[in-house]
């Protein structure tokens, strides 16, 4: 009965320490969505989130690079992700609900690829009218 509750026990902790190391997504503002067009920089698979990095021409004539959080890889697979379905030097048009604090990054709503296929971050999408940003 001991071991039961000691198995118990471990369990939980581990459970509530993995449960309070997630983020809340309280840093994006999910009221504004902007769209950024540029091309991929790195695509990490990874969990707890994939994470895209695109690099988007700027007003001045350079580039910025904009870091977005994804889902994690269950919810990106479900949804038709794969590890190879961004690779670096891919044009892209992504949809983005910004950081509040106005850092370049973001979490991805919706992205289109060159050939037009669009597919969700499951990040909100869209969700009406954008803001484009060159």
């Amino acid at each position: 009965m001991k071991t039961n509750f000691a198995a118990l026990t471990t369990m939980a902790i581990l459970w509530a320490a993995t449960a309070s190391a997630h983020h809340s997504m309280a840093m994006f503002d999910r009221d504004k969505t902007i769209v950024l067009e540029g091309t991929v920089k790195e695509f990490q698979w990874t969990n707890p989130h994939s994470w895209l990095d695109v690099v988007v021409p700027d007003d001045k004539g350079g580039t910025t690079v904009w870091g977005l959080e994804m889902q994690s890889l269950n919810v990106l697979g479900h949804i038709g992700w794969k590890p190879s379905t961004l690779k670096p030097g891919d044009k892209v048009t992504v949809t983005v609900h910004p950081l509040k604090n106005g850092d370049h990054g973001g979490m991805l709503g919706d992205i289109t690829l060159a050939d037009g296929k669009v597919l969700s971050g499951a990040g909100g999408g869209a969700g009406g009218a954008a803001q484009g940003i060159n």
